[in-house]
């Protein structure tokens, strides 16, 4: 049973103070266990202690539950397993191996999907929960978020990277923070807040600084200070922009334009790294990806006009490549290169050639992000990528399934919690009906989620948690 609150002015019940800095990894935080009021002389059985005062429920001990898979794929190898059990006992995974050589623990439900194939959760790496916030208030845009939370888990996202909180400060902490305490259904999260932005070298202001857009920098120090600020308060991940947006001239050559100067963002990178986070580039093309390159962003998102030359600087520094194809190539791209260029150039063709270049380089290593966000892309729809990944950027089936599993597990500093079907990690499995190694639009079509050990949806055998094990 899990414990809710009206989400209704989340965005100042759920504020923190932010973390002390700290030059380590990200770590996935368990459900902290519930606590009980003392000395209840009030309603109904002893409750839990919520986490703004208040009470609930309390919800059931842990239970074990034992799921036969008929297929399993080992998202490490990239190999489908036969006739495989998994035991969960809690939030993790306690064993996993061939049936008849892993012991099922009386009293535990057996979950039958030996009709199915069971998967790792997938791992989003390019999310936006929040839509802009425009004119909506923090408690409007709070829900659309809740909401696009769950429709992500639904559609077997159980781990999301969101990437820029557009334009709504850090409640992107708040709602992460929420889902960790299981107030709210969602993907456990690493989140980026406000991304940094360049305001040009000129000392001059506009008018007050908006506080929940983008933190505008003007030199090296002030990116480092940028840093430094997104971390404290809450965020695992930096969120950096070297590029803008692109511009064909008349003779068909592509220019984007250039944001932070180089030392600038060399500075920025290097902090991040500096406090053992990650920092991921929205880097189209031009100047702003090679400096993307160069200093070593983690991850290279978008690329359009990546050459072989970055993409093996890329596999040399060991930085990570996020297409995000789909979002690239929706028609509505080829209907603004039509209106802009009288037809002439289109984005599309090129930006496909150089995914499908970037993702054959040997020793890159690509991962699923989607950037679905709450205008072109809809939140759950993300099963997309998958195909994408294997029709347009060429992939193998088995390896889109690693994009969007251990690879990104890997980029997110997660590999040892999420991102594979293991012992001691977290209880993070999705199960679809069909093989999606040889229909990878299985993907899209997802029956079964199960999120630390908790099942939030089960269309293979609904209803039912399963039989009882009583030897």
């Amino acid at each position: 049973m899990r414990r809710w609150i009206s989400v209704l002015g989340l965005g100042a019940m759920l504020a923190t103070s932010g973390p002390a800095l700290r030059a380590q990894a990200p770590v996935p935080p368990d459900t902290p266990a519930p606590q009980l009021r003392a000395n209840w002389r009030m309603a109904g059985n002893t409750p839990c202690v919520g986490a703004w005062s208040g009470i609930y429920e309390c919800p059931p001990a842990p239970v074990t539950v034992a799921i036969r898979a008929g297929r399993l794929f080992d998202s490490v190898s990239g190999q489908m397993l036969a006739k495989q059990v998994v035991v969960v006992h809690g939030e993790k995974i306690i064993d996993v191996g061939p049936e008849g050589t892993v012991r099922i623990p009386a009293g535990s439900r057996v979950i039958d999907l030996s009709q199915a194939t069971v998967l790792p959760g997938f791992i989003d790496t390019h999310s936006h929960v929040f839509n802009t916030r425009g004119k909506m208030t923090a408690d409007q845009s709070m829900l659309i978020a809740v909401e696009n939370v769950r429709a992500n888990l639904l559609a077997g996202f159980t781990t999301l990277r969101d990437m820029d909180s557009h334009g709504n400060g850090f409640q992107d902490v708040d709602l992460k923070n929420a889902i960790n305490r299981g107030t709210i259904d969602g993907p456990r999260m690493l989140v980026s807040g406000r991304p940094v932005g360049w305001a040009g070298t000129s000392a001059a202001t506009e008018g007050p600084e908006n506080t929940l857009g983008p933190i505008l920098v003007r030199s090296a120090e002030q990116g480092r200070a940028a840093v430094r600020e997104i971390i404290k308060s809450g965020a695992e991940h930096v969120k950096l922009r070297p590029t803008g947006g692109y511009t064909f001239t008349q003779s068909g050559e592509l220019q984007y334009v250039v944001t932070y100067p180089a030392d600038v963002l060399g500075a920025m990178i290097d902090e991040a790294h500096r406090h053992g986070k990650r920092t991921g580039c929205h880097s189209f093309g031009g100047e702003g990806l090679r400096n993307s390159v160069i200093h070593g962003c983690d991850s290279i998102e978008h690329g359009y006009s990546l050459t072989q030359e970055l993409c093996t600087m890329m596999a040399q520094k060991g930085l990570y490549y996020d297409p995000t194809l789909v979002r690239y190539t929706e028609p509505y791209m080829d209907d603004n290169d039509a209106k802009n260029t009288g037809g002439k150039f289109r984005i599309i063709p090129i930006f496909e050639k150089n995914a499908r270049m970037c993702i054959a380089t040997n020793r890159v290593k690509t991962v699923l992000g989607t950037g679905a966000e709450g205008t072109t892309y809809a939140h759950g729809t993300q099963g997309l990528e998958f195909v994408a990944l294997v029709k347009q950027g060429g992939m193998t089936p088995a390896g889109a399934l690693q994009a969007g599993t251990i690879n990104a597990a890997e980029l997110l500093q997660w590999k040892d919690y999420v991102g594979s079907i293991g012992k001691g990690k977290f209880a993070d499995i999705v199960a679809v009906s069909g093989n999606p190694l040889t229909d990878i639009t299985e993907t899209q079509r997802v029956k079964f989620v199960m999120k630390g050990g908790e099942i939030f949806r089960n269309d293979l055998t609904p209803g039912t948690l399963g039989s009882v094990v009583s030897r």
